[in-house]
């Protein structure tokens, strides 16, 4: 998709520890694990995205003569070092979580299995990708979910920060749910559908409003959505639409997919009057779409006071998630071994803050079911290779709270592995399928969730808990560098 070399999207301390695992030779492979610790805009989910652009980068990554020159020219870097980074490549594993899935705080929504100094560098760029595409996926399904079926079009492009949040946003919101963008490149991109009406400068460019409107009509007949508010939506603008939709009818031009914009004003009194309006002349099934700075409780507002919106445009608060601007997500070593070694050593990041004590391990994540209803009961965070006999009860401890734990009876619940193989031995053994695809895997994967868990505001929270052999992992760990760290004093 791309033809810039994404090497060097790092920030410095990467390369910099890279140099010190090189000069202090180590057959390390670690386990890093990207995850987040809060779900986006005060929800109970949120929406993985942003793998396949991982994809391309990992399966790209090289140092190009520009690139190792530029590095010399910090001074920072010697020779050998620089000479070991032309022949770079990734040689580890890498497995994620696929695009589309609803997923929860605290589980690895990719793990990396690695060289020390290649599990290092690809740090930041995973972050990079992973963040942005995940927070705008989560928006556009909030933004959904508040329109209740009504179809949402994505265009932010010109609010967002920059051309490839504006590209990359876009897919993502299509993968959240939107019906299409107005994005024209992410269009040509990634096979979605483009959309879009005309704006006020149309309007403004003709004589009169009705002008405007019966040469746009003439133009695109089957998608002939007229701004109606560049002047007096009420007096002016429903009015000489309703003319032109009568002379469509009456040339005999299909009368599918139009109807009018609303930009601004009050959109839920002006939509209603609107569409008696239009209701009024036989026009009761023309479409009515909003834009002006909508988001999903705007939205939902409207939807409560009756606005007869069927159709919305969403831009700066979709694509650049106006009220929760970032991600959060980051990136922990969680285990090591020396390359001879058979089994990894569980490493721990401690904190005062309960929440930042990492899961240690080398790990995957299976999600539990409800047998009868298909809705998600858990998560469960677990040793990678751990079995589970579905028929026996299992109990699974809260992370955090590590006084809870809760018993699932056996026979009442069904398991899914999360985590898949993307890269195995640096070679990409994982094909990305397509964006509309990976939105259809996500509107299913919306279904797994219980209402309680969808709604906009104080949200059902779903649980994310460990597994009995890593909760007695965690907690021997934390003992040990308890008793480590008195001894200290």
């Amino acid at each position: 998709m791309r033809a810039q070399n994404l090497t060097l999207l790092t920030d410095l301390y990467e390369l910099t520890m890279m140099q010190g695992y090189y000069e202090n030779p180590s057959d390390q492979i670690v386990v890093f694990d990207a995850f987040y610790r809060k779900n986006p805009c005060g929800g109970a989910y949120a929406v993985c995205a942003g793998l396949e652009q991982v994809i391309e980068y990992v399966r790209d990554l090289h140092f190009s003569p520009d690139d190792i020159d530029y590095l010399r020219s910090l001074h920072i870097f010697n020779d050998d070092f620089l000479e070991y980074l032309r022949g770079f490549h990734f040689t580890g594993d890498i497995y994620a979580i696929p695009e589309g899935t609803v997923v929860f705080p605290r589980e690895p929504l990719l793990k990396v299995v690695a060289p020390i100094m290649e599990a290092q560098l690809v740090e930041t760029a995973i972050l990079n990708m992973i963040n942005h595409q995940s927070l705008i996926a989560t928006k556009a399904s909030r933004v959904v979910y508040a329109a209740k079926g009504d179809g949402i079009m994505e265009f932010g492009l010109r609010r967002a920060q920059g051309p490839d949040a504006g590209i990359y946003g876009a897919r993502a919101a299509m993968i959240g749910g939107c019906i299409g963008t107005s994005n024209v490149l992410t269009g040509q991109m990634f096979d979605v559908p483009v959309k879009g009406t005309h704006a006020h400068s149309w309007i403004m460019s003709f004589p009169d409003e009705y002008t405007a409107f019966k040469t746009y009509a003439k133009m695109y007949p089957e998608a002939c959505i007229l701004l109606v508010d560049t002047y007096d939506v009420l007096e002016s603008g429903v009015p000489n639409a309703i003319r032109v939709f009568k002379e469509m009818r009456a040339e005999g031009l299909p009368m599918k997919g139009y109807g009018i914009r609303i930009d601004s004003g009050d959109l839920a009194y002006l939509s209603k009057k609107a569409y008696q309006m239009l209701e009024a002349e036989g026009f009761g099934d023309a479409i009515i779409s909003a834009s002006s700075d909508l988001d999903e409780y705007l939205i939902d507002s409207l939807k409560t006071q009756g606005a007869k919106i069927n159709s919305w445009g969403v831009g700066t608060n979709l694509i650049t998630s106006g009220d929760w601007p970032a991600f959060g997500g980051v990136y922990k070593l969680a285990a090591a071994k020396e390359k001879e070694d058979a089994e990894f050593t569980p490493k721990i990041k401690l904190s005062e803050n309960s929440e930042k004590v990492t899961n240690p391990g080398n790990k995957t994540i299976y999600r539990i079911y409800d047998k009868e209803t298909g809705k998600i009961r858990a998560d469960l965070i677990c040793l990678a290779g751990e079995t589970f006999d579905e028929s026996k009860d299992m109990i699974i401890f809260d992370p955090i709270e590590t006084w809870k734990k809760t018993k699932i009876k056996g026979g009442t619940y069904t398991l899914r592995e999360l985590l898949v193989p993307v890269f195995q031995k640096g070679a990409c053994v994982y094909t990305s399928p397509s964006v509309m695809e990976i939105r259809d895997i996500c509107t299913r994967e919306k279904d797994t969730l219980w209402e309680e868990s969808k709604r906009l505001v104080n949200p059902h929270e779903v649980y994310v808990d460990l597994s009995d052999k890593l909760y007695h992992i965690k907690s021997s760990l934390l003992e040990e560098m308890s008793m480590k760290a008195l001894d200290e004093q």
